[in-house]
């Protein structure tokens, strides 16, 4: 592994794209109480809200100890120049608390190269992901450094990227993957390399309720190509996929019902080799944020339950 630091998650995390709708007030209380809970970091997503580095910024300044990670800043979104300082910043800002979790990939065929990094043809993701890191760490330093430098880890699913993330950052951020995932990543990875997992979840005891989230939810990923690749890989096939996702599909990617049964979910994948554990907590108003769930679950899953 190329990073260096002294990053510690903890076990379970919590992995949320809610926040990219609410008031950054709303979400310094909100990062503030899931510290307090005593989760080791919260993961965030990117899409059409804050971009990843001004989200770090809002979560970070609002906490004290807890992790905060992109899960994931997508490489298209930005020149890796642009990421590079940017992860530089927040490392000297925060030191220890930052983990930069990288993935997507460029897709236009009408973007050109630029500063040295290249832009290959659709489909070729490890081969453009090694480009972007390493022109990352051919950016030159004009001013002070980290210390402990930002470790980074891959949004990787395939064989290919789980070498690439053990081999060249300090380890992968699957998502969207079931238990039997994690156990390949391992074995792929091996012992060394950080794993950590996400895992959604819908905390309902009306089971008929929850599993109507669940598909809803999976439904949505299964358009990605990517995402249906790696089902794919992992023993799924029209049956399971065509017409919607069956519930076979459905109980193995998104775990349901009491917090008990998330918890034993939780130890699965730790038990499988997984390193950290970050929960996305899914409801059915996206909207919202899931704070009465998150604080059951802390209660149920974590040791030294703060609140």
């Amino acid at each position: 592994m190329t990073d260096s630091g002294q990053t510690e998650l903890g076990r379970v995390g919590i992995w949320t794209f809610a926040y990219e709708g609410q008031p950054a007030g709303r979400v310094r209380e909100s990062a503030a109480e899931i510290e307090e809970l005593g989760y080791g970091a919260i993961w965030y997503g990117e899409a059409f809200g804050r971009d990843t580095v001004g989200q770090a910024w809002l979560l970070l300044s609002a906490t004290q100890r807890i992790v905060v990670a992109s899960g994931i800043a997508n490489i298209a979104f930005r020149d890796p120049i642009a990421t590079a300082t940017a992860t530089r910043a927040l490392g000297e800002a925060f030191p220890g608390r930052y983990v930069l979790g990288l993935g997507g990939h460029r897709v236009d065929d009408t973007v050109h190269e630029l500063d040295g990094y290249p832009v290959p043809a659709r489909g070729r993701a490890v081969t453009t992901m090694r480009a972007y890191l390493k022109a990352m760490d051919a950016v030159p330093a004009h001013g002070p450094m980290a210390d402990p430098v930002p470790r980074r880890v891959l949004a990787a699913l395939g064989p290919k990227m789980l070498k690439l993330a053990a081999e060249h950052t300090w380890g992968a951020h699957p998502y969207f993957v079931s238990t039997e995932h994690t156990a390949q990543a391992r074995q792929i990875m091996g012992p060394n390399a950080f794993l950590a997992v996400e895992q959604a979840v819908v905390l309902d005891t009306d089971l008929s309720r929850a599993r109507q989230v669940a598909t809803e939810h999976v439904a949505g990923y299964l358009s990605a190509p990517h995402q249906e690749a790696n089902v794919r890989r992992l023993g799924f096939n029209d049956e399971d996929i065509v017409g919607g996702p069956s519930r076979r599909m459905v109980d193995a990617l998104v775990a349901q019902g009491e917090a008990e049964a998330i918890r034993r979910r939780v130890q699965e994948h730790l038990d499988a080799g997984a390193d950290h554990v970050c929960l996305q907590v899914l409801t059915a108003d996206a909207t919202s944020l899931p704070e009465h769930e998150w604080r059951e679950l802390a209660a149920a899953l974590l040791p030294h339950h703060a609140v």
